[in-house]
């Protein structure tokens, strides 16, 4: 069974789980095959570790997991777009 608070976007969905410590934060990502080819999923996935690592890392809580689960439409969303939403959901305002 799975823990932990689901975050839905348009974008991508972000699940959340607290793990009681205070270490750093760690994400995984996830791009199913509904999404398309290896070729698009790894195009998927290098957009979202991009926005991570250069904009929604600073929003992370220490102490938690986060996995985000990428769909298609992330292709083509703008980059800003992308960042703006990520950041949203990672800190889990609407």
């Amino acid at each position: 069974m799975r823990r932990g608070e689901k975050r839905r976007g348009r974008l991508f969905l972000v699940e959340v789980l607290d793990r009681g410590d205070d270490k750093t934060p760690r994400v995984g990502y996830t791009v199913t095959k509904k999404v398309g080819n290896a070729v698009v999923r790894n195009r998927v996935r290098r957009r979202l570790k991009e926005a991570v690592r250069t904009h929604a890392a600073h929003d992370m809580q220490p102490g938690n997991d986060y996995v985000i689960v990428g769909r298609e439409d992330v292709l083509g969303a703008t980059f800003d777009q992308l960042r703006v939403e990520l950041s949203r959901r990672i800190r889990g305002s609407r």
